[in-house]
């Protein structure tokens, strides 16, 4: 992707914690019959001790995805953060020359990696708990795959395939008014939050503090 040197992340904390916060991300592959997109939650396993993070997911087995590429074929998952229209009547310098245009701001993070199919039955329970366990923590009272006959899960891991995607490259673009001065970037932050766009709002306040 473009990406000026202004807008490059290189803090891995803040590249994982968006995965961690958006995991629903967008898996792209090619194949013999081109170019193809999944649209998937995936889950983040990181090794503190060899310094390393690899993406678990799985997809329905009906899915011709396992059967389009093998093992070790190159994809990019493209994880989406916040993002939001910002408007040039924001800046206060605006008044002084109108010489400002609309934009948009944006957090995204580009992995790359070699992915691998996963068909027993222990990998994909794991896979399963660790997603289970990550999404249900938010509930007052979290489901758990052993409230499910264990018939029934053995079943249901029956028509899905796992997926694993050790990390070989991992490239982040916030997109956040810093190449703006700061009163700007402070307009910029009161126009999202009169938008409600708190978040976003924010995340660029973080920046002009950086």
């Amino acid at each position: 992707m473009y990406l000026p040197e202004i807008f490059e992340e290189t803090d891995l904390e803040r590249l994982y914690r968006l995965i961690q916060d958006y995991p629903f991300a967008t898996l792209i592959s090619h194949s013999v019959e081109g170019l193809e997109a999944n649209h998937l939650p995936f889950h983040l396993l990181r090794d503190e001790h060899s310094q390393t993070a690899t993406l678990i997911a799985h997809i329905a087995k009906n899915n011709p995805l396992h059967t389009q590429i093998e093992n070790g074929a190159a994809v990019l998952i493209i994880f989406q953060g916040e993002h939001g229209y910002i408007s040039p009547n924001w800046y206060p310098s605006k008044q002084q020359h109108h010489r400002h245009v609309p934009t948009w701001n944006y957090q995204v993070v580009h992995v790359k990696g070699s992915i691998n199919f996963l068909h027993d039955e222990k990998s994909l329970r794991g896979i399963l708990a660790r997603l289970t366990r990550t999404h249900e923590a938010k509930q007052a009272t979290p489901w758990k795959m052993s409230d499910a006959p264990d018939e029934y899960i053995a079943q249901e891991l029956q028509g899905i395939v796992g997926i694993e995607i050790p990390i070989s490259q991992i490239t982040g673009k916030f997109k956040l008014s810093q190449n703006r001065e700061k009163p700007d970037a402070l307009g910029v932050v009161d126009g999202l939050q009169q938008q409600g766009e708190s978040r976003l709002a924010n995340a660029v306040q973080q920046y002009i503090e950086d």
